[in-house]
C-alpha cells in the first residue's frame, strides 16, 4: 500500500518501479543543477508515482509515465524557485581516481558539463537527459514528452552545440 494515499501497489507494479529507479535518478540528475537536487527530484517522483499509482493507465508506458511527471515536479520547483529564490548547492563529491591532477582535471571537466547543462533552456536539458544520459532513442523521447520526432532532433543538437561551445571557452574569453 502506497501510505501517502493508501492505494494498494501491485507487487510488479512496484517491481517495475524499483526496477526503473536507476534510469529515473540519470534522468532527474540530467535535470538538476547537482547530483542532491536530482536526487530529491527522483525521490519525489517516486513518491508522487506511488501515491497516484490509481491515475496510471495500465497498458501504457509506466516509465513514460514517471518521465512526465518528474518532468512536471522539476517545472513546479523551478517556478516557485523564481518567486522565493534558489540556495546555492556545494557539492563535496570527488570522482575516484589516484592521479590527483587527473581527478582535478576531470572535477574541472564534469564542472564544465554540469554548468553548461544548467545553462540549456528546460526543453533542451530534459531532452538532453533524456537522450544523452538515459539513452532514449530519439522516437521514445519524443514519445515521453509527446512532441515531434523532428522537435526532438532540433533541440538536441542545439543542446549539443550549445555545451560544446561552453565547454571549449577558454578562460579568458568573456562571458557570452
Amino acid at each position: 500500500m502506497s501510505e501517502a494515499a493508501n492505494i494498494p501497489v501491485p507487487d510488479d507494479v512496484r517491481a517495475r518501479i524499483v526496477a526503473f529507479i536507476p534510469r529515473l535518478r540519470r534522468f532527474c540528475g540530467g535535470l538538476s543543477e547537482s547530483r542532491h537536487q536530482g536526487d530529491d527530484l527522483m525521490q519525489a517522483t517516486v513518491e508522487r508515482a506511488l501515491s497516484r499509482i490509481d491515475q496510471w493507465q495500465p497498458g501504457t508506458s509506466l516509465e513514460s509515465w514517471m518521465y512526465r511527471m518528474a518532468r512536471n515536479i522539476r517545472i513546479d520547483r523551478a517556478r516557485a524557485d523564481r518567486v522565493r529564490g534558489a540556495g546555492a548547492d556545494v557539492s563535496t563529491d570527488v570522482l575516484p581516481s589516484d592521479d590527483v591532477l587527473a581527478r582535478l582535471e576531470a572535477r574541472s571537466d564534469l564542472d564544465a558539463v554540469r554548468a553548461a547543462m544548467a545553462l540549456l533552456p528546460e526543453e533542451q536539458r530534459e531532452l538532453m537527459a533524456l537522450v544523452v544520459i538515459d539513452g532514449q532513442s530519439y522516437k521514445d523521447a519524443a514519445d515521453i514528452l509527446e512532441i515531434p520526432i523532428g522537435t526532438v532532433m532540433s533541440r538536441i543538437a542545439r543542446a549539443r552545440r550549445s555545451i560544446a561551445q561552453h565547454v571549449n571557452r577558454r578562460p579568458w574569453e568573456a562571458d557570452a
